[in-house]
Protein backbone atom coordinates (compact mmCIF):
# COMPACT_ATOMS: atom_id res chain seq x y z
CA UNK A 1 0.00 0.00 0.00
CA UNK A 2 1.23 3.49 -0.83
CA UNK A 3 0.54 6.59 1.23
CA UNK A 4 -0.19 10.16 0.20
CA UNK A 5 0.51 12.84 2.79
CA UNK A 6 -2.03 15.68 2.64
CA UNK A 7 -1.36 18.89 4.59
CA UNK A 8 -3.93 21.72 4.59
CA UNK A 9 -2.35 25.15 5.05
CA UNK A 10 -3.62 28.63 5.78
CA UNK A 11 -1.06 31.36 6.54
CA UNK A 12 1.25 28.74 7.99
CA UNK A 13 4.63 29.81 6.65
CA UNK A 14 6.39 29.42 10.03
CA UNK A 15 4.86 26.03 10.71
CA UNK A 16 5.70 24.77 7.22
CA UNK A 17 9.35 25.69 7.69
CA UNK A 18 9.39 24.05 11.11
CA UNK A 19 7.60 20.78 10.37
CA UNK A 20 7.86 19.93 6.67
CA UNK A 21 11.48 18.75 7.07
CA UNK A 22 10.22 16.01 9.42
CA UNK A 23 7.63 14.93 6.84
CA UNK A 24 10.28 14.83 4.10
CA UNK A 25 12.58 12.82 6.38
CA UNK A 26 9.75 10.31 6.92
CA UNK A 27 9.29 10.07 3.16
CA UNK A 28 12.89 8.89 2.82
CA UNK A 29 12.12 5.88 5.05
CA UNK A 30 11.10 3.03 2.75
CA UNK A 31 8.96 1.40 5.44
CA UNK A 32 6.54 4.33 5.41
CA UNK A 33 5.64 3.75 1.73
CA UNK A 34 5.05 7.49 1.18
CA UNK A 35 4.34 8.18 -2.48
CA UNK A 36 3.78 11.94 -2.39
CA UNK A 37 3.41 14.98 -0.15
CA UNK A 38 0.60 17.38 -1.03
CA UNK A 39 0.08 20.78 0.56
CA UNK A 40 -3.32 22.35 -0.11
CA UNK A 41 -3.03 26.08 0.41
CA UNK A 42 -6.40 27.46 1.45
CA UNK A 43 -6.09 31.03 0.22
CA UNK A 44 -3.09 32.08 2.31
CA UNK A 45 -2.08 35.74 2.38
CA UNK A 46 1.41 35.17 3.75
CA UNK A 47 4.51 33.80 2.00
CA UNK A 48 3.44 30.16 2.19
CA UNK A 49 3.36 29.55 -1.57
CA UNK A 50 6.73 31.21 -2.12
CA UNK A 51 8.33 29.19 0.67
CA UNK A 52 6.92 25.94 -0.66
CA UNK A 53 8.16 26.59 -4.19
CA UNK A 54 11.62 27.82 -3.17
CA UNK A 55 12.42 25.68 -0.12
CA UNK A 56 10.36 22.51 -0.67
CA UNK A 57 10.24 21.98 -4.46
CA UNK A 58 9.48 18.25 -4.16
CA UNK A 59 6.17 18.99 -2.42
CA UNK A 60 3.09 19.13 -4.65
CA UNK A 61 1.15 22.36 -4.06
CA UNK A 62 -2.56 22.83 -4.75
CA UNK A 63 -4.02 26.32 -4.38
CA UNK A 64 -7.46 27.50 -3.36
CA UNK A 65 -7.88 31.05 -4.62
CA UNK A 66 -10.08 31.88 -1.60
CA UNK A 67 -10.22 30.50 1.92
CA UNK A 68 -12.79 27.68 1.96
CA UNK A 69 -12.10 26.11 5.35
CA UNK A 70 -10.33 23.05 6.72
CA UNK A 71 -12.65 20.33 5.44
CA UNK A 72 -12.73 21.74 1.90
CA UNK A 73 -8.93 21.92 1.79
CA UNK A 74 -8.61 18.35 3.03
CA UNK A 75 -11.22 17.07 0.58
CA UNK A 76 -9.36 18.71 -2.29
CA UNK A 77 -6.11 17.06 -1.22
CA UNK A 78 -7.66 13.61 -0.89
CA UNK A 79 -9.36 13.88 -4.29
CA UNK A 80 -6.04 14.78 -5.91
CA UNK A 81 -4.03 12.10 -4.07
CA UNK A 82 -2.77 8.90 -5.70
CA UNK A 83 -2.09 6.69 -2.67
CA UNK A 84 -4.19 3.83 -1.34
CA UNK A 85 -4.03 5.53 2.04
CA UNK A 86 -4.05 9.22 2.93
CA UNK A 87 -2.22 10.54 5.98
CA UNK A 88 -3.64 13.88 7.06
CA UNK A 89 -1.19 16.10 8.91
CA UNK A 90 -1.76 19.62 10.14
CA UNK A 91 1.02 22.10 9.56
CA UNK A 92 1.72 21.99 13.31
CA UNK A 93 2.38 18.23 13.31
CA UNK A 94 5.87 16.72 13.09
CA UNK A 95 6.00 12.93 12.56
CA UNK A 96 8.70 10.51 13.73
CA UNK A 97 10.75 8.97 10.93
CA UNK A 98 9.04 5.56 10.97
CA UNK A 99 5.57 6.72 12.02
CA UNK A 100 3.67 4.76 9.36
CA UNK A 101 5.30 1.32 9.55
CA UNK A 102 2.90 -0.13 12.12
CA UNK A 103 -0.06 1.72 10.64
CA UNK A 104 0.39 -0.06 7.31
CA UNK A 105 0.09 -3.43 9.04
CA UNK A 106 -3.26 -2.45 10.57
CA UNK A 107 -4.70 -1.60 7.16
CA UNK A 108 -4.30 -5.21 6.01
CA UNK A 109 -7.70 -5.63 7.66
CA UNK A 110 -10.19 -4.39 5.06
CA UNK A 111 -12.66 -3.42 7.79
CA UNK A 112 -10.30 -0.70 9.04
CA UNK A 113 -11.17 2.71 7.66
CA UNK A 114 -8.80 4.91 9.64
CA UNK A 115 -5.99 4.90 12.19
CA UNK A 116 -5.30 7.71 14.61
CA UNK A 117 -1.65 8.61 15.11
CA UNK A 118 -0.19 8.82 18.61
CA UNK A 119 0.10 12.45 19.59
CA UNK A 120 2.50 12.44 22.52
CA UNK A 121 0.59 12.86 25.76
CA UNK A 122 -2.73 11.58 24.39
CA UNK A 123 -4.22 8.11 24.01
CA UNK A 124 -7.21 6.77 22.10
CA UNK A 125 -10.50 8.68 22.22
CA UNK A 126 -13.58 7.79 24.25
CA UNK A 127 -17.06 8.69 23.04
CA UNK A 128 -19.70 9.53 25.63
CA UNK A 129 -23.19 10.94 25.93
CA UNK A 130 -23.50 13.38 28.82
CA UNK A 131 -26.74 15.23 29.53
CA UNK A 132 -27.90 14.37 26.03
CA UNK A 133 -24.79 15.72 24.29
CA UNK A 134 -22.13 13.71 22.47
CA UNK A 135 -18.69 14.46 23.90
CA UNK A 136 -15.25 12.91 23.54
CA UNK A 137 -12.24 12.62 25.81
CA UNK A 138 -8.74 11.21 25.43
CA UNK A 139 -7.98 7.98 27.28
CA UNK A 140 -4.64 7.29 28.90
CA UNK A 141 -1.76 6.31 26.66
CA UNK A 142 -1.07 2.60 26.33
CA UNK A 143 1.40 0.33 24.56
CA UNK A 144 -1.10 -1.57 22.41
CA UNK A 145 -3.45 -0.62 19.59
CA UNK A 146 -6.94 0.31 20.71
CA UNK A 147 -10.32 1.01 19.15
CA UNK A 148 -10.98 4.77 19.11
CA UNK A 149 -14.13 6.88 18.87
CA UNK A 150 -12.68 9.14 16.21
CA UNK A 151 -9.58 9.66 14.12
CA UNK A 152 -8.02 13.08 14.14
CA UNK A 153 -8.18 14.94 10.82
CA UNK A 154 -4.86 16.59 11.67
CA UNK A 155 -2.96 13.41 12.57
CA UNK A 156 -4.67 10.37 11.12
CA UNK A 157 -4.45 7.91 8.24
CA UNK A 158 -7.50 7.03 6.14
CA UNK A 159 -8.32 4.46 3.48
CA UNK A 160 -8.87 6.59 0.38
CA UNK A 161 -11.39 4.27 -1.28
CA UNK A 162 -13.68 4.30 1.76
CA UNK A 163 -13.19 8.05 2.20
CA UNK A 164 -14.53 8.62 -1.29
CA UNK A 165 -17.46 6.23 -0.69
CA UNK A 166 -18.37 8.20 2.44
CA UNK A 167 -18.13 11.51 0.58
CA UNK A 168 -15.21 12.79 2.65
CA UNK A 169 -15.56 15.53 5.22
CA UNK A 170 -18.85 17.41 5.32
CA UNK A 171 -17.72 20.81 4.06
CA UNK A 172 -21.28 21.95 3.34
CA UNK A 173 -22.45 21.57 6.92
CA UNK A 174 -19.38 21.74 9.18
CA UNK A 175 -17.16 24.39 7.62
CA UNK A 176 -15.00 26.24 8.38
CA UNK A 177 -13.62 23.97 11.14
CA UNK A 178 -14.29 21.54 14.03
CA UNK A 179 -16.27 18.29 14.29
CA UNK A 180 -15.77 17.39 10.64
CA UNK A 181 -13.34 14.56 11.47
CA UNK A 182 -15.64 13.31 14.23
CA UNK A 183 -18.51 13.33 11.76
CA UNK A 184 -16.57 11.31 9.20
CA UNK A 185 -15.38 8.87 11.87
CA UNK A 186 -18.86 8.38 13.28
CA UNK A 187 -20.44 7.85 9.88
CA UNK A 188 -17.81 5.20 9.13
CA UNK A 189 -18.56 3.37 12.38
CA UNK A 190 -22.29 3.45 11.71
CA UNK A 191 -21.57 1.64 8.44
CA UNK A 192 -19.53 -1.07 10.13
CA UNK A 193 -15.96 0.15 9.63
CA UNK A 194 -13.32 0.07 12.36
CA UNK A 195 -11.23 2.94 13.76
CA UNK A 196 -8.02 2.28 15.68
CA UNK A 197 -5.34 4.21 17.56
CA UNK A 198 -1.74 3.08 17.11
CA UNK A 199 0.73 3.88 19.94
CA UNK A 200 3.85 3.31 17.81
CA UNK A 201 2.74 5.87 15.20
CA UNK A 202 4.33 8.80 17.01
CA UNK A 203 3.90 12.47 16.09
CA UNK A 204 4.35 15.75 17.92
CA UNK A 205 1.43 18.17 17.70
CA UNK A 206 1.49 21.81 18.75
CA UNK A 207 -2.23 21.79 19.53
CA UNK A 208 -4.36 24.77 18.53
CA UNK A 209 -1.40 26.59 16.95
CA UNK A 210 -3.27 26.70 13.64
CA UNK A 211 -6.36 28.35 15.19
CA UNK A 212 -4.83 30.59 17.84
CA UNK A 213 -4.82 33.56 15.47
CA UNK A 214 -8.63 33.41 15.26
CA UNK A 215 -10.77 35.24 17.86
CA UNK A 216 -11.34 32.88 20.80
CA UNK A 217 -15.06 33.61 21.06
CA UNK A 218 -15.53 32.93 17.36
CA UNK A 219 -13.78 29.56 17.66
CA UNK A 220 -15.89 28.61 20.69
CA UNK A 221 -19.13 29.50 18.90
CA UNK A 222 -18.18 27.44 15.85
CA UNK A 223 -17.27 24.47 18.06
CA UNK A 224 -20.60 24.66 19.90
CA UNK A 225 -22.63 25.12 16.73
CA UNK A 226 -20.93 22.25 14.94
CA UNK A 227 -21.39 19.99 17.96
CA UNK A 228 -25.14 20.56 17.64
CA UNK A 229 -25.10 19.99 13.88
CA UNK A 230 -23.13 16.78 14.38
CA UNK A 231 -25.66 15.47 16.92
CA UNK A 232 -28.71 16.45 14.88
CA UNK A 233 -27.26 14.81 11.79
CA UNK A 234 -25.89 11.60 13.26
CA UNK A 235 -27.75 10.67 16.44
CA UNK A 236 -30.56 8.69 14.81
CA UNK A 237 -31.59 6.60 17.84
CA UNK A 238 -35.02 7.83 18.94
CA UNK A 239 -34.27 7.13 22.60
CA UNK A 240 -30.91 8.91 22.59
CA UNK A 241 -32.23 11.80 20.52
CA UNK A 242 -35.04 12.38 23.02
CA UNK A 243 -32.39 12.54 25.73
CA UNK A 244 -30.56 15.12 23.62
CA UNK A 245 -33.67 17.31 23.29
CA UNK A 246 -34.17 17.20 27.07
CA UNK A 247 -30.51 18.04 27.60
CA UNK A 248 -30.73 20.87 25.09
CA UNK A 249 -33.76 22.40 26.85
CA UNK A 250 -31.99 22.10 30.18
CA UNK A 251 -28.89 23.83 28.83
CA UNK A 252 -30.94 26.71 27.36
CA UNK A 253 -32.79 27.21 30.66
CA UNK A 254 -29.57 27.21 32.68
CA UNK A 255 -27.58 29.23 30.13
CA UNK A 256 -29.93 31.46 28.07
CA UNK A 257 -26.99 32.71 26.00
CA UNK A 258 -26.80 29.25 24.47
CA UNK A 259 -29.84 30.20 22.41
CA UNK A 260 -27.44 32.07 20.13
CA UNK A 261 -25.72 28.74 19.37
CA UNK A 262 -29.07 27.01 18.78
CA UNK A 263 -30.27 29.68 16.37
CA UNK A 264 -26.98 29.64 14.47
CA UNK A 265 -27.39 25.87 14.02
CA UNK A 266 -31.07 26.07 13.05
CA UNK A 267 -30.03 28.04 9.96
CA UNK A 268 -28.68 24.73 8.60
CA UNK A 269 -31.75 22.69 9.50
CA UNK A 270 -32.71 21.78 5.92
CA UNK A 271 -29.22 20.46 5.18
CA UNK A 272 -29.16 18.64 8.52
CA UNK A 273 -32.46 16.87 7.87
CA UNK A 274 -31.36 15.84 4.40
CA UNK A 275 -28.10 14.42 5.75
CA UNK A 276 -29.88 12.78 8.71
CA UNK A 277 -32.18 10.95 6.34
CA UNK A 278 -29.15 9.46 4.57
CA UNK A 279 -27.57 8.39 7.86
CA UNK A 280 -30.80 6.74 8.99
CA UNK A 281 -31.04 4.72 5.77
CA UNK A 282 -27.40 3.68 5.49
CA UNK A 283 -26.53 2.89 9.12
CA UNK A 284 -25.76 -0.74 9.93
CA UNK A 285 -24.68 -0.20 13.56
CA UNK A 286 -26.84 1.52 16.18
CA UNK A 287 -25.80 4.58 18.16
CA UNK A 288 -26.17 2.59 21.37
CA UNK A 289 -23.80 -0.11 20.12
CA UNK A 290 -21.13 2.45 19.30
CA UNK A 291 -21.24 4.17 22.68
CA UNK A 292 -21.29 0.84 24.50
CA UNK A 293 -17.83 0.19 23.05
CA UNK A 294 -16.37 2.97 25.15
CA UNK A 295 -17.93 2.33 28.56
Amino acid sequence: MQVSIVIPNFNGEELLRRNLPSVLAAMSEAGNQIREIIVVDDGSKDASIKILKEEFPSVKVIKHTVNRGFSAAVNTGVRMSKGDLVALLNTDVAPEKNFLENVLLIFKDEKVFAVSLHEKGFGWAKGLIEDGFIVHRPAEESTTSHRTFWVNGGSGVFRRKTWMELGGMDEKLLSPLYWEDLDLSYRAQKRGYELLWEPKALVSHERESTTKKLPLRYVQRIQERNQLLFIWKNLTSQILFRKHILGLLKRVVMHPGYLFVVFSAIRFLFKVLKARNIETKEAKISDEAIFNRFK
